[in-house]
């Protein structure tokens, strides 16, 4: 069993930056991966960004690169999602979620995070 918690959503300008937290407890933090994913309202969820076990490899969706970067501290068993150049587009709820490898492939994520709401006005 892995919880899940994000935190660090909020209501932002357009052009500005955040940076989620998600604290895991439960396995041992560095034997899985993990991943971001957001569901805007009325869409399905889709994925974001995702990090390798040991923070080596990341991959991005096409719509972040360049703008969000996720990164994670085994010592604090916590992934991070750096949000910067913020669009409308990107008001979601922000999922963080683990999987046995670094994919961005939804169904390979087995425990989820409640979510955290971002907002960017225009």
């Amino acid at each position: 069993q892995v919880q899940l918690v994000e935190s660090g959503g909020g209501l932002v300008q357009a052009g500005g930056s955040l940076r989620l937290s998600c604290a895991a407890s439960g396995r041992t933090f560095s034997r899985y991966a993990l991943g971001w994913f957001r569901q805007a309202p009325g869409k399905e969820r889709e994925f974001v960004a995702t990090i390798s076990r040991n923070g080596g490899s990341t991959y991005y969706a096409d719509s972040v690169k360049g703008r969000f970067t996720i990164s994670r501290d085994n010592a604090k068993n916590t992934v991070y999602l750096q949000i910067d150049s913020l669009k409308p587009e990107d008001t979601a709820v922000y999922y963080c979620a683990t999987s046995p490898v670094a994919i961005s492939t939804m169904r390979a994520y087995d425990y989820w995070g409640q979510g955290t709401q971002v907002t960017v006005s225009s």
